[in-house]
C-alpha cells in the first residue's frame, strides 16, 4: 500500500537511517553539477534546480518551483561509494603485511537513486559478487546499502532508459521509492516500501495513506516522463549487430572524433575496469598496493608484452561500444548499458552511442 509523506515526514526519514547508523548520501548541488554526497537533512538536496542536457553539455538552471528532485543525474553515480576511484588492498612493512581495509566501511542509505542507477548497481552486483569470485571491498560496501529511489518526474536530453528497460519508473532493488508530488494540493511524496527493512523504517515516520488521486498522479508523471526521452536506442538483436561488424567504417568515422579521453568510461556507473599500483618508500620498509579505476581507452589498459594490443582510437571505441552493448551479455547475461545517457553528456566531443549504433545498423 502506498503512503504520502511531507517535507518533514522526509526529513524524518532520513533521521531515522542515520538513527540505524546509515550514512545518508544523496544528490546535492556542487561545482555546478549534480553530485552524490553525505547529506544532513532536506535543506541539503538540490531545491529549484533541474539540469539542461545535451551532446558535450550539461548546466543546472533555476526553476519556478521548490522540487527536489526535478533534475535528471549528474556526472556522478553510486559507482564512487561501492567501487571507489581509489582503494588500498594491502599494505607492508618489513616482517608484517596488512590485507584489511585502510578505514572503516559504511552503511550507506542512498536517497534519489534514480532507475537506472538501480539497475546499474544490480549489473555491478553481477560483476563483484555474482560469480564464484567475490570482489571482498565491493561485498562489505554493498552488503547493507540502503536505497530510497526517486520515480523520475522528467527525462533529460540524453536520457534512454525505457530503450534498455531500466526505467523511468523503480520496479525493484529499493527498500522505499518515491514519487514527487508538486501542485495545488502541496509538497508531497508518494511512497511505496519494497523490502522488509524499507517497511520497518517507513513505520517510524509520520505519513497517511495515500489518496487514489495522488497515486493517479505519480502514475501519470512516470508514464508523461518515459513518453519524453532525450535519446531511444534499437537494441534489437543488438549483440550480433555489433558483433558481426568489427570492420565496419563507422568505427574509424566515430575515432577520428575521439579523444581516448576516458569520461564516457569514468561517468559511466556500470564501468569497472580497474588496475594496481604499488609504492614504496625510499628507505624501502613499507609498501602498499592500491587498486585505481583504469579506462580501456588508455593505451596501457590493453598493455602485454611487446605493446599495446589496442593501439588505435578505433580500437578502443569499438571495444568498448562493443562490450558494452554485446559481449558483456555473453559474459554477464545482460547489457552493460542503463540509457543514463552520461557518456553523451559528458564526451568532450558529444560522440552519441545512439547515433552511433543507429550508423551502424543502418548500413550493416
Amino acid at each position: 500500500m502506498s503512503a504520502t509523506v511531507d517535507l518533514a515526514g522526509l526529513d524524518a526519514l532520513l533521521a531515522a537511517l542515520r538513527a540505524r547508523g546509515f550514512t545518508v548520501v544523496g544528490p546535492t548541488v556542487r561545482s555546478r553539477s549534480i553530485v552524490f554526497d553525505e547529506i544532513a537533512s532536506v535543506a541539503d538536496l538540490p531545491a529549484g534546480w533541474q539540469d539542461v542536457q545535451e551532446g558535450g553539455t550539461f548546466r543546472l538552471e533555476r526553476r519556478q518551483d521548490d522540487a527536489l528532485f526535478a533534475h535528471t543525474v549528474g556526472h556522478d553515480s553510486l559507482k564512487r561509494f561501492l567501487f571507489p576511484p581509489r582503494v588500498r588492498v594491502w599494505r607492508a612493512q618489513r616482517g608484517e603485511v596488512q590485507a584489511e581495509p585502510s578505514e572503516p566501511v559504511p552503511r550507506y542509505a542512498f536517497l534519489g537513486v534514480r532507475s537506472c542507477d538501480l539497475h546499474a548497481v544490480a549489473i555491478q552486483d553481477r560483476v563483484f559478487i555474482g560469480d564464484r569470485y567475490v570482489e571482498p571491498d565491493y561485498e562489505a560496501r554493498r552488503r547493507d546499502a540502503f536505497f530510497v529511489a526517486i520515480n523520475c518526474a522528467r527525462a533529460g536530453g540524453t536520457c534512454f532508459c525505457t530503450s534498455m528497460g531500466t526505467g523511468p519508473r523503480a520496479r525493484d532493488g529499493f527498500d522505499l521509492a518515491l514519487t514527487e508530488l508538486l501542485d495545488a494540493d502541496g509538497h508531497r511524496f508518494v511512497i511505496e516500501a519494497g523490502s522488509q527493512r524499507g517497511e520497518e523504517v517507513l513505520a517510524e515516520v509520520d505519513r497517511r495513506t495515500a489518496t487514489p488521486a495522488e497515486i493517479a498522479g505519480a502514475e501519470a508523471i512516470v508514464a508523461r516522463t518515459a513518453e519524453s526521452m532525450g535519446r531511444t536506442l534499437d537494441t534489437t538483436d543488438i549483440r550480433n549487430l555489433l558483433v558481426d561488424n568489427p570492420e565496419h567504417p563507422r568505427w574509424a568515422d566515430v575515432a577520428d572524433r575521439c579523444l581516448s579521453c576516458g569520461n564516457c568510461t569514468m561517468v559511466c556507473p556500470t564501468c569497472f575496469c580497474s588496475t594496481v599500483e604499488d609504492v614504496t618508500d625510499l628507505a624501502g620498509t613499507d609498501t602498499e598496493r592500491t587498486r585505481l579505476w583504469d579506462s580501456c581507452f588508455t593505451l596501457d589498459h590493453s598493455y602485454m608484452h611487446g605493446g599495446s594490443v589496442r593501439g588505435t582510437t578505433r580500437g578502443r571505441y569499438r571495444q568498448w561500444m562493443t562490450h558494452k552493448l554485446a559481449t558483456w551479455i555473453d559474459q554477464f547475461g545482460t547489457s552493460g548499458c542503463v540509457g543514463c545517457g552520461r557518456c553523451i553528456t559528458w564526451c568532450q566531443v558529444a560522440i552519441d552511442i545512439t547515433e552511433e549504433v543507429a550508423a551502424i545498423r543502418a548500413s550493416a
